[in-house]
Formats: C-alpha cells, structure tokens, sequence
C-alpha cells in the first residue's frame, strides 16, 4: 500500500463507537447543519419499512439527527412506495423529479436525482434492502461530517456475511473494484466497502459530480471525490455488519462490467471499449447467449441543471 494511503488508514479510518450520539447533537446544533437521508428503492417493499422505522425511531424521535429521510421509489412494482410512506418516510417517484429529462433506470440515476428534492447540508445514501439494519449506519457516515469540518466524504466500512460465511460477499469489491483501485487509484486502496451503499457528503460537494447513472455510481462517485477534495477529506466508519439481499452470478457480472466502464472513462476520457456483456444460459439445445447493455450515460453534475440553480436562489 502507498505510504500515504496507509497515513491516511490510520487518520481517517473510525468506528461508530468514536462519536456518541449526544456529541453529534451538539456538533449539529452548534454548526446549525441539516441532515438528510436518501434510500434508493426498487421492488423493496419486504426490508425498506423496517428501515424508515427504525431510522425515524431513534435518528428524527429520540434525537434530532436526521431532519428528512425520503425514499426515491424507482419504479416498483409492489408496495415499497406504501409501506415506506406507512413507516414515516417522504416518497417521491423517481419519474416525478426533473421530468423534462426522461428517467433512465439505475441506481445512480435516483441518487442524482435525490439532490433535487432533499434540501438537508449533508445527503446520506442508505441501500433500502439492508436486513437486521441498525441507526448506526446513519449516525456512523454522519458523525464525521458534523466533527471533522475538513471531511467531505465518509464511506460505510462492515463486515458482509455470504450464507452462513462470516466476513465474505463483496465479491464484485474483490474480484472488479479491488484490483482497479489498488491499480490504477492506490491512494484509495485503504477503503474497505469502496462499492457499500451506505456513504454521506457535504451538498457542496455532490453537487459538483458527475453521477454515473447505473451501478458505477459509488466507484465513480469516490473516484471523482477524491480529485476534487483530496484523500484527506475522505474517511470511513467502522459500523459492525452488513446483511442483505445477494446477486446471483450474472447479475454481479453485469454490475462488474459497469463497474469497468465508470472506471475506464475516467482513466482515459475518449474511446469506449463495445459497451455491452455477452453471458450464457444453459437452453434446450446447449448454451444460448445473452446481451446485455453496459451503462454508458453519466448525469452532469447537480450544479449545472438550471431546475437546481433556480430552487437554491428561490
């Protein structure tokens, strides 16, 4: 590991136990900023209400650390939009949100267009299939961001269990985002969930990224954070362990190669390799390929669409 990447393990690296709730109170009441979090949802309705619940329970009830928590539904088709609404959370449908520029599906999409409808100082993404999930997700990416005014960026770090594997999963981390990191960004090598869903911000600054529009998103994101910040104002929080819905194979495949193509955009910003994956199923008369399009659209950054300008001068 690089030098300065191993000074930046040791000073930028945390646990959720380093800042207690009462301190991030105080820090948020001094300072005067407002938090909002974001649950991007799809056909989520089994695992997202537990969420908004237990979010609203002890982050906006018990303590006012979270001052809005909305789900940006992204065209479900079961009660995920009914079940978060019952649970407390604000709903807005993804196609709802800047409609003169048509939705396209992906994740990265919502989370772009989230910046439109939230208004909190700091923005946290929280995945909406979490199981056995724990506010500490929330308060452990906030809590730098409220003590440290020199972080911008604060990842999520936790244990993800495959089965009954403990310390496992994240294989799309190990096998794709990994190995292009350490090879080609090695200053972010010390991340250990650079791919988790779970990551806060300052507006300030994901208003100025691009957001790739598909599962490229986090490694974009980080990618692109860590040339406008620098190393130093990133950081990540320890906060125990993950569990969730997994991929099956394919499905990892197609995330790894959108994964490559954020990555090879930002290495070298003109020729594109042929976006798309080909697999194969097994069919009645042997193996039958599958197509897939790779993600190859990015969303400019939040500060150049004049709906966004317009609402902070309003």
């Amino acid at each position: 590991m690089l030098e300065e990447a191993e000074r930046w393990l040791s000073r930028r690296s945390w646990s959720v136990a380093d800042r207690p709730l009462d301190r991030l109170i105080a820090a948020k009441k001094a300072s005067g900023t407002s938090v909002s979090v974001v649950l991007p949802a799809l056909d989520e309705e089994e695992t997202v209400g537990e969420i908004v619940a237990e979010i609203r329970r002890e982050l906006v009830e018990k303590v006012p650390l979270v001052d809005e928590l909305v789900v940006i539904d992204s065209g479900s088709k079961d009660r995920t939009a009914e079940v978060a609404r019952a649970a407390g959370a604000r709903v807005v449908h993804r196609d709802d949100i800047l409609p003169r520029i048509p939705a396209v599906p992906g994740k990265g999409e919502v989370l772009w267009r989230s910046l439109l409808v939230t208004g909190g100082d700091i923005v946290a993404f929280v995945d909406a299939d979490l199981k056995e999930f724990s506010a500490d997700f929330v308060s452990g990416i906030v809590g730098p961001l409220l003590t440290e005014p020199d972080v911008d960026f604060v990842k999520a770090m936790y244990d993800r269990p495959l089965g009954e594997a403990a310390g496992q999963g994240g294989r799309v981390t190990e096998l794709m985002a990994r190995p292009l990191l350490n090879m080609h960004w090695p200053q972010l090598a010390g991340f250990v969930q650079p791919l988790g869903g779970e990551y806060a911000a300052r507006r300030s600054l994901l208003e100025r990224l691009p957001f790739p529009v598909g599962y490229g998103v986090e490694l974009g994101l980080l990618v692109d954070a860590l040339h406008t910040v620098g190393l130093d104002a990133l950081a990540q929080v320890d906060v125990g362990v993950r569990k969730h819905r997994h991929q099956d194979g394919q499905a990892l495949g197609r995330m790894a190669a959108a994964i490559y193509r954020t990555a090879q955009l930002r290495l070298a910003r003109g020729h594109l390799v042929r976006p798309e994956l080909t697999q194969f199923e097994r069919a009645e008369h042997g193996f039958a390929p599958r197509t897939h399009s790779v993600d190859t659209e990015e969303r400019p950054p939040m500060a150049d669409i004049a709906e966004y300008a317009e609402r902070r001068v309003a």
